[in-house]
């Protein structure tokens, strides 16, 4: 049996859509046995896949190929995560600061402010 990458790649849900995971390959994103490769290209057992997020590298190894796309707790039997802890661990921290918000009234003005700053103006 042989599989597209991009379909493997969508299959074990690493990409939310199979279009998603094709353009992901295209631009370099997703390596198979850390070779850059089209979408088109054969997997089989043992490859590795690794897959760029934000500052993080990913890694999975193949267990099995399957002809469909499975349920998330089915996944486990295809592909195994031997990502690297500091891996996950960059990923972690770069979550962790897109999460923080700024404290209110610092930085640019709400125009809900601006229009106080405008009014409180006004009279000058």
């Amino acid at each position: 049996m042989s599989l597209r990458v991009d379909k493997f790649v969508w299959f074990v849900r690493l990409a939310k859509t199979r279009s998603q995971s094709a353009e992901q390959i295209t631009k370099g994103k997703v390596k198979l046995n850390l070779e850059s490769v089209k979408p088109s290209k054969e997997v089989k057992v043992g490859d590795r896949i690794s897959i760029h997020k934000n500052t993080a590298v990913f890694t999975y190894k193949i267990l099995q190929l399957l002809d469909r796309r499975v349920g998330a707790k089915l996944v486990q039997d295809y592909v195994i995560d031997i990502t690297p802890e500091e891996e996950v661990e960059k990923f972690k921290a770069y979550q962790l600061s897109q999460s923080i918000y700024r404290d209110n009234g610092s930085g640019k003005p709400t125009k809900k402010d601006r229009r106080n700053i405008d009014e409180f103006l006004e009279g000058w």
